[in-house]
Formats: C-alpha cells, sequence, structure tokens
C-alpha cells in the first residue's frame, strides 16, 4: 500500500507542476480532452488526421502485442516463473469469468481470442491514461508538459470499439442461424395488436446496445479524469495552500481509478461484448 501511495503522490506531482505557470481562474480541465490534429490527413470527407488519441491508441496497442508477446510466449515450465504465473491468471481469468460466462461452448474457440484481447486492450489503454506523459500538445519554456489523458475517454474510441461487437454480433447471429430464423428470433411472443409495439422497441433494444457499451465506458473514463484533474487545479486556481489536502484526495481517488475502475470497465466491456455474441448465436437463451 505504502508504494501505491508513493506512485500516487509521484504522480500528481507530475501533473502539478506544470500547472504552476497557469494564471488565476484560467484552469480548465475540460481543455485536456479536445482533440487538435497533430498530422493532418484528409482523404476526402474522411479526416484521417493523427491525434492525441490516435497517439494513445497507438501506444496501447503496441503495449498490448508486448504484454501478449511477454507473458503469452513464456515457455512452460513445472515450476512456472512469475511471468508464467501472471500469463496463466489472466488466460483463466478472460476465459473462465468473460468468454465461458458468455458465449456457448461451441464458439468459445473462435470468439474466446476476441474477448480476451478486448478486455487486455482496454484495460492496457485504461492504465495507459493514469501514467503522465509528455504527450499534451502543450509545452512550459519550451519543454513539452506532462499529463494524464486516456483515449477511452473520447466517445469517438469506445463507439469504435462498441461497433466491432455490435458487427460481430449479428454476423455471427445470421451465420449461425440464417438471416429469417435470426431476424424472426427478435419477435417475442405477444398478441397481434402488441407486435406494433412490441417490435420497434426490440429493434431499438439492439441498436441500444451499441450505446450502452461506448457510453459506459467513455462516462466512466472521462469523469474520472475530469475529477483527478480538478482536485489538483483547484490549488493553482485560487493560489492558497489551505486546499492543499485536495491533493492527499486526489492522490486517493487517483488509486482508487487505478486499483478498481479500470479492470472493471475492461471486464464489463469484453463481458458484455461476449454475451452478446453468444445470444446472437443461441437466440433461444
Amino acid at each position: 500500500m505504502t508504494r501505491l501511495k508513493l506512485v500516487g503522490y509521484a504522480v500528481v506531482f507530475a501533473l502539478a507542476v506544470p500547472s504552476i505557470a497557469s494564471a488565476r481562474g484560467v484552469f480548465d480541465p475540460t481543455t485536456e480532452f479536445e482533440q487538435h490534429e497533430w498530422v493532418p490527413i484528409h482523404l476526402g470527407p474522411l479526416n484521417l488526421s493523427i491525434t492525441k488519441a490516435v497517439v494513445y491508441l497507438m501506444i496501447g496497442t503496441l503495449l498490448t502485442i508486448l504484454l501478449g508477446i511477454v507473458l503469452m510466449r513464456s515457455r512452460l515450465a513445472l515450476l512456472p516463473s512469475r511471468r508464467q504465473t501472471l500469463g496463466e491468471a489472466i488466460y483463466e481469468a478472460t476465459q473462465d469469468n468473460i468468454a465461458k460466462q458468455g458465449l456457448p461452448v461451441k464458439a468459445i474457440g473462435r470468439w474466446f481470442p476476441y474477448v480476451a484481447t478486448l478486455a487486455l486492450f482496454i484495460w492496457v489503454v485504461n492504465m495507459l491514461g493514469f501514467i503522465p506523459l509528455p504527450l499534451t500538445g502543450e509545452r512550459w519554456h519550451g519543454v513539452p508538459t506532462w499529463g494524464i489523458y486516456a483515449a477511452t475517454s473520447s466517445l469517438s474510441v469506445t463507439l469504435a470499439l462498441a461497433l466491432l461487437t455490435f458487427v460481430f454480433t449479428h454476423f455471427e447471429g445470421i451465420r449461425w442461424n440464417g438471416p429469417v430464423r435470426y431476424f424472426k428470433s427478435w419477435i417475442p411472443e405477444a398478441p397481434k395488436a402488441l407486435l406494433l409495439l412490441i417490435v420497434p422497441l426490440e429493434i431499438l433494444g439492439q441498436f441500444m446496445r451499441l450505446v450502452s457499451l461506448s457510453v459506459r465506458l467513455f462516462a466512466n473514463m472521462l469523469a474520472g479524469h475530469i475529477l483527478i484533474l480538478t482536485f489538483i487545479g483547484l490549488i493553482f486556481i485560487l493560489q492558497t495552500l489551505v486546499l492543499a489536502p485536495v491533493v492527499l484526495l486526489a492522490t486517493v481517488f487517483y488509486i482508487f481509478e487505478v486499483a478498481i475502475v479500470v479492470t472493471i470497465q475492461a471486464f464489463i466491456f469484453a463481458a458484455l461484448s461476449a454475451i452478446y455474441i453468444g445470444s446472437a448465436i443461441e437466440p433461444e437463451h
């Protein structure tokens, strides 16, 4: 626990130092989430520019691949090393608590890699969002300022991840059941007079899954980061040491986000993805 406190204080210090240059009453935590084009790339109507979110996603992707190689490519031994033990723990946790809970047995071999990778990737990107990096796009006396930013606090990122699950869900539903049987499963048994009301609601419910997946992750990560930045910014806005205890509160909240929220959000997103895909493959369940 002492190590976690030291890490928390170090993070708060790294975030606070550049903020000393801020003028009284100017600090606005929402500006940390603005997306500016670092490398403009426009192909007709498509905007493929490199922004802060894209850079964080690239780093998160590389770290996820590296983490998978380091943990899952180790040689198996009768007396497992710490690396093998951790790799096996992650594998078993994603298989038993995510894949097997949501996917039918016949689909685990095909979709376990997807939901496991999804959980690991979101966890890495979320965790990366709480590590101060000189990627704010701003400079202080010519030196890049350090700050925290989570790519998953951008709705476009979480919506793209949710779209993958949405497309895979209906693709598998049609592949396993055929289009007629699959879409017919959306219509519950009810009096014909109620079907005109129920069917549109069922269709809307399918699209609400897309909203539920994307907004839940986005809102939790955005709210957490705004609160942390607000706690730290208050000291420099009001320019008084009376609010110094706020640093301690920010540290506690930071540890809570890193230790609990990051993992829970990755788990929920992957678990719901497995449930949605599994329910499409076996709609009668």
